[in-house]
């Protein structure tokens, strides 16, 4: 069984009708008519396939069948969000189907397929889809891993005649990829460019641990991207003999879940699918095998760029079990006692351990493994040390039983975690249904129902099942079988596999000492908060039924009480002026804001305390930093969002200035710098919105020195004044009662000082001057990798929110045009990208960027064709089939996102201050509808201007070149 831990609001449901209405017709595609599928002979079984060998009772909302031909289908209702069908076409094949020769081929007939089949001419079925809504990359695209091809599809105001078509296209694909010289000619440059774009230092740790773990097992050396010597010597032949072996109806199964009858989608699945039969006999399934126990035990690799890492694993060989009650209880054991270790190394790990992090999880891996997977970050460059800390939380787990209140408090978690998933069923998205279903495939297992799930989680618990000598036993088992081993190093410092070796044999008994309680806590040991604040005014300010509550402190409220989504509150909390008066030129310890403030603790309590008062309830606190406001962000629960308010306000009020997360901040940042320089994409995640904002230190990472400089002295400094001074804007949205919610904010921020002002002016953001050949940086990584990056300036603010609506489409249609030429034509790079990035906070900082990683000696190449789409897009309107394939998948995402309540929290947060944010959710349907080829035109003409486009390219450095230096 796979269990994940899991009125409608006035939607934009008419969106893409408008959109159609405002847009002239499209002119019909210029392809050949398709044929039909024929009417196939098939007779269907319509048993519950999945829970063939299981006593879990099925769920009534999947409906079953499997075709005479083998193929099977799983289908069912689904109206989150309203209108879209998630489509899945799961083929039982990937890289560990492959021979030796045929690496790569499985993730190869993934891009064919997509290119052109049966029904679709070559480069087509994009379009096709755009036409329907569904945005290429996002909406529709596949995944090839070692055992599955899954196609995927997220159908937007899907009709049955939509379906139809789109399951007649997959069938096509399936049975008739057009795996042709043409096509082989021009995906086979891009899959080697999604290749050459890997980061190349995780990509050898990730070949070296598969390498060791799964040693003399097909695993070891099968990556789904495949190696460049096979990839080379493909030809269509040997593709097609590959695809004619394993596509097959035997191994498919389509998976619908959406806004559609099931007996319909059953009935068109058996249309299109059904006179597919597959060429030869079915092949058996190949062996994987088994852990081996002669292969090497230990491994180390020096990868400077990755921080010293060491991964472990415990090995046992993947057993296909019948997925029944029993099997799942007991494995709720499993899960339990690893919760209670993991538990203990976050504690340890947070008192300023050895060791980071290091975290224990259970994985069954690509049916090669079942596995008990440890991973360690070192604090600094002591592996050993590490290693033999968490050896020893291992060991004590093993020797010495846990409490019953370290089960009962893990045991919480579960239950309130599967308790909110029963909660929230009723909302759960089509897309995760059809992609649990996928999971569930993969691994041989069932899916049930949440509250199926939640009922042999609590029949377990009735039964006794969770003590502490069955928590005991498990533990002892999931560390018993093959032992393996790998360190990373930055240096060759001695660390050996006879190291490793030694080190994994150290007696490590008795090194704990005493295991730590955790008191108990409630919430009376919380600091006071002043008397319940009183309300000033409270007025309705936009549709779907947005309020606005000022209290007499100054805190304002935005409140959308909607039961659209049961069991989920969203809750925003704006305080202060975010980057908007930070100094551009002055560092500032903001960046680790995220890492050390909420960890900091409240008042007398740090955060273990706080765990153990939040425990088994959904309570949360997230920090972010934006233009214009500090945030703090939590998704809740009914029954606990006011609890979750007082917190919120508690950390204002009363933060605890622990020093341990500011030090563990500091090393888990400078831990990761190495890594930065080892490719183009590190170096400009590490410089690029510095340097397009100017060498504005507000953005980008911060220079090493000023990491290394950082003390818990400077922090509190630095974020002490802002939790005490600005503006605080309370968002409340989801399934509240109105004046609950109020009374809730009026207990907590309504009872709070008021704030001082913070009146410094805002520090406006800058753009580079146009150069007249581009930046260049350099990193340390492969030869063959480099990127390149162009932009222009443009603006921001709410105010100009049909300006930024057309920058928005603007920047869609150059995306498109860029990845067909870059990509589809030119193979020059596997995904390219262009985006308009306009802030709401402030006037300035707003910009068009496209982005392309490539080989070095295509860099020209991205520059030529990017200012080639930009002048046709000022010289040349948009002809009508492509406005209309970029604005109404745009529709249609806002139509499916405007159904949940987290749509209208983003677009209205900062509307208490800032009313052209509420404004500007009025006329967003109005403001995209009313875009024209025209209007399109002239707003490339003020924005793309040659004279004013900054590049940058980032090449691989030459031998005994010094590297740029970071934050400058």
């Amino acid at each position: 069984m796979s269990f994940f831990l899991r009125a409608v609001a006035a939607p934009l449901a008419a969106l893409s009708l408008l959109a159609n209405a405002a847009l002239p017709a499209a002119p019909a595609p210029k392809r050949k008519p398709a044929a039909q599928p024929a009417a196939p002979a098939v007779t269907v079984d319509t048993r519950p396939w999945l829970f063939e060998r299981s006593d879990i009772p099925p769920d009534p909302e999947w409906h079953f069948g499997k075709l005479s031909t083998g193929l099977r289908y799983a289908v069912r209702k689904n109206g989150v969000p309203p209108g879209q069908v998630a489509v899945r076409v799961r083929i039982d094949a990937g890289s560990l189907n492959e021979r030796d020769s045929e690496q790569g081929y499985a993730h190869l007939i993934e891009h064919l397929s997509f290119r052109g089949s049966k029904y679709v001419p070559d480069g087509e079925a994009k379009r096709v889809w755009q036409r329907f809504g569904a945005t290429f990359g996002s909406d529709s695209n596949a995944q090839t891993t070692a055992t599955q091809t899954v196609y995927k599809l997220d159908l937007p105001g899907a009709t049955q005649e939509s379906l139809d078509e789109s399951l007649k296209i997959f069938a096509g694909m399936m049975a008739e990829p057009a795996i042709t010289e043409r096509g082989l000619a021009a995906e086979r440059p891009a899959v080697l460019a999604e290749q050459r774009e890997a980061p190349g230092p995780q990509v050898r740790w990730s070949d070296a641990m598969r390498g060791l773990f799964f040693a003399h097992q097909p695993l070891a050396d099968r990556s789904p991207i495949g190696n460049v010597k096979t990839l080379m010597a493909a030809t269509p032949a040997s593709i097609k003999a590959f695809h004619d072996l394993w596509y097959r109806p035997a191994r498919t199964v389509v998976i619908i879940s959406g806004d559609i009858d099931p007996d319909v989608a059953a009935k068109l699945v058996v249309k299109n699918f059904g006179g597919w039969h597959g060429k030869g006999a079915d092949p058996a399934d190949p062996d994987f095998g088994k852990p081996d126990p002669s292969a090497p035990e230990t491994a180390t690799i020096v990868e400077p760029a990755l921080p010293p890492i060491v991964a472990m694993a415990t090995l046992r060989p993947w057993i296909a079990r019948d997925d029944t009650i029993i099997f799942n209880q007991k494995r709720f054991i499993d899960f339990l006692a690893v919760r209670v270790i993991n538990r203990r190394l976050e504690t340890r790990a947070r008192a300023g351990g050895s060791f980071l992090q290091a975290t224990m999880s259970l994985d069954d891996m690509s049916r090669s493994a079942n596995g008990t997977f440890t991973n360690i970050l070192p604090l600094g460059d002591d592996w050993h040390a590490a290693l033999k800390d968490v050896r020893a939380v291992i060991a004590d787990a093993m020797a010495t039983p846990p409490t019953q209140g370290e089960i009962e408090r893990e045991y919480a978690e579960f239950d309130a975690a599967m308790r909110n998933d029963v909660g929230t069923a009723r909302v759960e998205a089509g897309a995760k249904q059809a992609d649990d279903m996928v999971g569930a495939l993969d691994i041989r297992e069932t899916v049930a129902g949440p509250q199926t799930s939640y009922d042999i989680l609590k029949q377990a618990h009735d039964k006794g099942m969770f003590t502490p000598a069955s928590i005991l036993e498990s533990t002892k088992r999931i560390f018993t079988g093959v032992t393996r081993a790998l360190v990373n190093t930055r240096t060759a410092d001695g660390a050996t596999p006879a190291a490793v070796a030694a080190a994994l044999k150290e007696d490590v008994s008795g090194l704990v000492g005493a295991r730590k309680a955790q008191g108990s806590v409630d919430f009376s040991r919380l600091p006071k908060l002043g008397k319940p604040g009183k309300v000033d005014t409270r007025e309705h300010v936009g549709d779907p039924g947005i309020e606005k509550i000022v209290f007499k402190n100054g805190v304002r409220m935005l409140l959308y009480a909607n039961a659209s989504e049961t069991g989920r509150v969203y809750l925003r909390v704006r305080f202060g002026r975010g980057y908007t008066t930070l100094p551009a030129k002055t560092p500032t310890p903001a960046w680790a804001g995220d890492m050390a403030l909420v960890p900091g603790g409240i008042g007398k309590l740090d955060q273990g305390d706080l765990d153990a008062l939040t425990n088994g309830r959904r309570i949360g606190m997230d920090l972010d930093i934006t233009d214009d406001a500090f945030v703090f962000n939590a998704m809740t629960t009914p029954g606990d969002y006011a609890d979750n308010l007082l917190l919120m306000a508690e950390k204002l009020a009363y933060p605890r200035w622990d020093p341990a997360p500011v030090m563990r901040a500091r090393a888990a940042m400078l831990a990761g710098y190495p890594g930065l320089d080892s490719s183009p994409d590190g170096i400009l995640s590490r410089d690029l919105e510095r340097r397009i904002r100017h060498g504005d230190v507000r953005w980008g990472t911060p220079a090493k020195t000023e990491v290394e400089a950082l003390t818990p002295q400077s922090f509190r400094a630095f974020w002490q004044p802002i939790l005490a001074k600005g503006p605080i804007e309370v968002d409340v949205f989801g399934d509240v009662k109105p004046d609950e919610a109020i009374a809730a904010v009026a207990r907590t921020f309504g009872a709070l000082k008021p704030r001082k002002p913070d009146d410094a002016p805002a520090v406006p953001v800058g753009f580079p001057a146009h150069v007249d050949k581009p930046v260049v940086l350099t990193h340390g990584g492969p030869e063959t990798q480099a990127a390149a990056v162009i932009a222009w300036p443009t603006a921001g603010g709410a105010a100009g929110h049909a300006e930024m609506r057309r920058l928005d489409i603007l920047a869609s249609v150059f995306a498109d045009r860029l990845f067909d030429r870059l990509r589809s034509v030119a193979g020059a790079s596997y995904s390219p990208s262009a985006q308009s990035q306009w802030p709401l906070g402030m006037s300035t900082g707003g910009r068009i960027i496209a982005l392309g990683q490539v080989q070095p000696d295509k860099v020209d190449l991205f520059f030529k064709l990017s200012r080639e789409i930009a002048a046709e897009l000022v010289a040349k309107p948009v002809d009508t089939d492509e406005l209309r394939r970029t604005v109404v998948p745009t529709l249609q995402f806002l139509a499916r996102a405007s159904s949940g309540n987290q749509f209208w929290l983003i677009q209205s947060s900062g509307g208490a201050y800032d009313p052209a944010r509420i404004e500007a959710i009025q006329t967003m349907v109005d403001d995209l509808a009313s875009i024209t080829p025209a209007t399109l035109q002239a707003t490339a003409a003020k924005y793309l201007r040659p004279d004013k486009d900054w590049t940058l390219a980032v090449v691989p450095r030459k031998a005994g070149e010094a590297p740029p230096v970071a934050g400058k």
